[in-house]
This record gives structure tokens, sequence and C-alpha cells, in this order.
């Protein structure tokens, strides 16, 4: 049973940065994929970014440029920095892994474990 622990949301103005972790228990990146999706309140969740077995990104557009994906396989984490922070990109932060598939897929569903997420607040 792989468990996900996110850690690092916040408040923060506009232009500022933040730095979520996820830190995963038995699970080995050799296969799966792993990445961040967000919801805001009456939205669906949506794909911000993901980093698969061969260290292959995908981003949404919104955040290119601004945000990046990166793990720690030798620790078994996974890094979202985010840069030039925008109000829209307000929402709850979720770490999601997809094992046994390496893809960069940006759609929830083929995601088979969620963590419990942590809210992200920017303010204009």
């Amino acid at each position: 049973q792989v468990q996900l622990v996110e850690s690092g949301g916040g408040s923060v103005q506009a232009g500022g940065s933040l730095r979520l972790s996820c830190a995963a228990s038995a699970y080995t990146y050799s296969r799966g994929t792993m990445g961040w999706f967000r919801q805001a309140p009456g939205k669906e969740r949506e794909g911000v970014a993901v980093i698969d077995c061969l260290d292959r990104t995908r981003y949404i557009d919104s955040v290119k440029g601004r945000f990046t994906i990166s793990k720690d396989s030798a620790k078994n984490t996974i890094h979202l920095q985010m840069t030039s922070l925008r109000p829209e990109d307000t929402a709850m932060y979720y770490c999601a892994a997809m094992t046994d598939t390496c893809v960069t897929s940006l759609l929830p569903l083929p995601y088979n474990y969620w963590g419990q997420g942590t809210q992200v607040t920017v303010s204009s």
C-alpha cells in the first residue's frame, strides 16, 4: 500500500514562491509516475505537473516556466517548486502516484494513490 504525505503549502502574495514536497512510502519509482494535481472550489481537479520513471515531465500550460517538478528517488520524495505565483494558482494541491505505468499523464483517472492535500493560497 502506497502512502503519500504532502507538505509545504501555505499563503503567499502574488509573485511569491512555495515549494511542495510529497513523501511516498512503499513506492518504486522505477516503474511508475508521480505528480501534482490541484482543485479549486467549484472546479474539477486538474493535473499540474507530473514526472515519470524515465524523468520525463509534463506541465499544464498555465504553469510552464513558473513551476518545476523534481524527484529525489533516494528519499522517495517529489517536489514542486512554484514561483511567480498568481491568485489563480490558489487551490488544494494533491500528490498522486500511478504505479506500474510510466507515462506523463495529466489526467487524474489513472492515478491510483492520492495524498490528503495541502492548501496553497495566493493573494493579490
